[in-house]
């Protein structure tokens, strides 16, 4: 049998390797823990004498090991981005001006920011004039009076 000709240890170092692969290609801090597991795996059957049935309860145990420590280790070394606002439009023109284009009243109304027209919540104003953006509530921009 193949496993008499190579050993088990080679089919957990395959899935090692194989997993950590998985983890390059599509990152996200998972497979890189499970990657680990078999690899231990693969050393502790290539080193000492234990049966198939021991070699799956190793590995499970170690993948949850190594996925508590790893959740540890990345909630204690969060990834932080350049940009924090890169996919947050609105947090990005915050501080801006507009001009209305749809008569505020109510607490309601539109303004043209760019090339794009925005609902907003404010002080009631006539088209035309410019107002400054506050702040946003998901894609509702919150303006003021230009001081």
């Amino acid at each position: 049998m193949l496993t008499e000709l190579f050993g088990l240890n080679w089919g957990w170092m395959a899935l090692g390797v194989a997993l950590a692969i998985a983890e390059i290609l599509a990152p996200g801090y998972f497979l890189i823990w499970l990657a680990a597991a078999a690899l231990v795996t693969g050393l502790v059957a290539a080193t000492m004498p234990v049966g198939i049935e021991t070699q799956v309860i190793l590995f499970a145990l170690l993948c949850a090991l190594a996925l508590a420590a790893g959740r540890r280790w990345v909630l204690r070394h969060p990834v932080t981005s350049a940009d924090p606002l890169l996919n947050d439009r609105g947090g990005q023109i915050v501080g801006q001006s507009a001009v209305v284009t749809h008569v505020i009243e109510g607490g309601m109304g539109r303004v043209r920011h760019g090339d794009t027209e925005w609902l907003v919540r404010g002080p009631d104003a006539q088209p035309g004039t410019r107002m400054r953006i506050a702040g946003h509530d998901g894609t509702v921009l919150i303006v003021e009076h230009l001081n």
